[in-house]
Order: C-alpha cells, then structure tokens, then sequence
C-alpha cells in the first residue's frame, strides 16, 4: 500500500558512533522515495570548506579545543541550514524530503560530554530556531557494541571515538532529549537488532505523519 504523505519532512537521525544510522537514512530514503517524495540526505559534518576543517581535526590532522571543535559544527550547521545553492532549507523549499545523518542533537551530546549542555543548547539556538526536525530518530546502542562495529570497519579511530567517551555521549544523548522533549518531537529505538527490524519500526514511527493508507 503506498503511504500519501502530508508533506514533505525533515527527518534527523541520531546515535552514538556505530549506531548504524547511515544503513538507516539509506533504507528510509528508498522507503520514500517509493512512497512517492523526491529524498535529499545529507550528513553533518558537510562537505562545505567548514567541515572540511572538522573532519581533518576528527582525522587528527589539526589539533583543537573542544570549545573550538562546538564553535566550528555552529558554523558548518548554519551553512548547511542557509546555503543557497544546497542548503536544507533551500531543498525543503524546493519540495524535497531531506534527511540528515546527524543535526544539533549530536552537538548536544558530543559537545556537552566535554562542556556545560546549556551552553552547547544556546550556541545552537539559531539552528533550531530556523528549523527544528519534524522527527528526531535516536538509534540506541551499547557504546560497546558500537565501538566493536567501528573498529571492524575502520583501521584508524576519529578524536571521539573511545568506549569512554561514547559512554558519555550516550548519557549527554538522554539527558538532552529529557531536558528538550517539550520542544523536540524525538522518537527513540533498539539499535542492537537487525537493520530490517529497525527500519520496520522507524516506518511505523514516519507512518503517523501520513493522511492515510491508499
């Protein structure tokens, strides 16, 4: 049955690293696209200049601050939000569908494990000011799990990729889902099972959005 849509959505996707989200935008993107939205994804950190300079610090050629690194997703967000040629709300404008591999709630909670949460919520503010998800998807994982699926993918590990530090990131995660659940609309599910089982209950969750069933 194909599912009509009210609209078309901002959908972000959340979780600590190995969380498997970009399996997940991959699969939603193709469910909708079937249902009938013209799908744009993207991922933060982008590919403008901005993130450029983030991924070469998460890479560990370029040394930074973490006040710096939280400074510097303000930024690259921003950009991704207010491009003119391929920004999201641009795409969204253009009648697009966009998903995002990560927005201001990863900032929130890899930012916030090193720094006070409230002020990584404020130094966001104009991003979600501007445009604050229809649908915020967290993937919950162990951090260990997560750190053992990196580390089969990978030969090298990013600036915050320790089981420490995912710990952290994970606790940030909940704490700033609790503190924003009045304003976020936050939808959270089991990332320890198998990817087709996750993408069915996403798709239950998107499901609600729509008019009806035809």
């Amino acid at each position: 049955m194909e599912l009509k849509m009210k609209r078309n959505l901002f959908i972000a996707f959340e979780g600590i690293d190995g969380s498997g989200k970009s399996t997940q935008v991959k699969l939603l993107a193709e469910k909708l696209t079937e249902a009938g939205h013209r799908v744009y994804s993207t991922v933060e950190p982008t590919d403008s200049y901005i993130g450029t300079i983030i991924r070469d610090i998460f890479n560990h050629r370029i040394e930074a601050d973490h006040r710096t690194i939280a400074g510097l997703f303000v930024a690259d967000r921003l950009d991704h939000l207010l491009n003119k040629a391929n920004g999201i709300l641009k795409k969204l404008e253009d009648g697009f569908t966009v998903i995002t591999d990560r927005y201001y709630f990863s900032s929130y909670a890899y930012h916030g494990a090193h720094m006070s949460l409230d002020w990584v919520i404020e130094a966001n503010s104009l991003s979600a000011g501007l445009l604050r998800p229809d649908l915020n998807i967290f993937i919950d994982i162990a951090p260990e799990t997560g750190m053992d699926r990196i580390k089969r993918g990978r030969s090298s590990l990013e600036l915050f990729e320790t089981i420490e530090n995912q710990v952290k990131v994970r606790a940030k995660y909940f704490e700033a889902m609790g503190k924003l659940k009045g304003a976020e609309k936050i939808f959270i599910t089991d990332g320890n099972r198998s990817p087709e089982l996750i993408a069915a209950d996403i798709w239950t969750e998107i499901s609600k959005m729509g008019t009806s069933a035809l």
